[in-house]
């Protein structure tokens, strides 16, 4: 029997939902547990809001982790696109645990003031070149978990993300080669505690955006050759169903190509990266008067074609 809170979570997921649940050709990979497995499997998410395929059950083979996956490249996902192409029992969605689509990953790679329309709202230049920062991988949660307000802050706030999976190795990788890169797409939340992130410390960024819990993944991994376009998905994040956060991915300012491009001058970027491309307006920090999440809040974002993460405040 589910819970209230996972009552409310599926309550609410059919509510988002845009088209009814249905097996997809597009590859949307994911993390599951159920209560009858030892450990985490993946699988194939069946569509949007949809159920899932276990692909370790398909072949026994196959790593459990995404990041094992990835590593593997070509090789892990044949198997995934024969499973694609073959009628295979669907696990209800009612009966499985989300887990981010990538745990773990060796960093987190945050772009700040990445938006036009975001850099409007504050009224100051759009960058020439992106803003790099980090979350640490332990802020990583799933797309259904709850977000738990530290008390360390008084102002933390929502950030609706697309974010960018790495699934091949590279340095110094032309923009022109980046995506070849590039394993898939998923959502993200950037939640964000701004007096940290704004006064705090020196006024770095670090501290005040890798609290645990801070990093809402999921629900899927959705590959690269299932978006037709990752640069024209409208986005939007919604606060206890009222939107407060609504653009499209087109107004950011650097593409996915040259941020891989950008970033991998400094470091080398492996399988299982996460590569947070920023956030447009309407966050709480720039309202008037300023709003801040709160103990009950339910937080939606979604990305067109990737899908919805909801996460409770605590």
């Amino acid at each position: 029997m589910l819970s209230s809170g996972r009552r409310r979570l599926f309550s609410a997921l059919l509510q988002v939902q845009k088209r009814p649940c249905q097996p997809s050709r597009d590859m949307r990979l994911v993390q599951f547990q159920t209560p009858h497995l030892e450990e985490p499997h993946l699988g194939l998410e069946s569509g949007i809001g949809g159920g899932v395929v276990d692909l370790n059950t398909f072949d026994p083979t196959l790593p459990k982790t995404m990041m094992q996956f990835l590593e593997q490249g070509e090789t892990s996902l044949s198997v995934a696109r024969r499973a694609l192409a073959t009628q295979l029992p669907i696990l209800p969605r009612s009966q499985v645990t989300f887990l981010a689509p990538v745990t773990r990953p060796d960093k987190v790679v945050c772009v700040g003031m990445n938006y036009a329309d975001h850099c409007k709202e504050q009224n100051v230049r759009v960058p020439k070149e992106p803003i790099i920062f980090s979350k640490f991988s332990s802020s990583i949660v799933g797309p259904y978990d709850e977000i738990i307000l530290p008390p360390e802050s008084e102002e933390v706030d929502w950030e609706v993300e697309l974010a960018v999976i790495i699934g091949k190795k590279g340095k110094h990788i032309k923009a022109t080669d980046a995506m070849a890169h590039v394993a898939g797409f998923t959502v993200a939340h950037d939640v964000s505690a701004r007096d940290w992130q704004m006064r705090r410390n020196g006024k770095q960024w670090l501290l005040g955006k890798t609290f645990d819990t801070f990093c809402p993944l999921g629900p899927a991994l959705v590959t690269r050759d299932s978006i037709a376009d990752p640069h024209n998905l409208k986005i939007c994040c919604r606060v206890n169903g009222e939107e407060v956060q609504s653009s499209n991915t087109n107004q950011m300012v650097f593409k996915t190509e040259d941020l891989i491009a950008w970033v991998s001058q400094f470091v080398t970027l492996y399988p299982g990266d996460v590569i947070l491309t920023g956030t447009p307006p309407g966050v709480g920090v720039f309202r008037k008067p300023p709003v801040f999440l709160k103990k009950g809040d339910e937080v939606q974002c979604e990305i067109e074609d990737i899908g919805v993460i909801i996460n409770r405040v605590v």
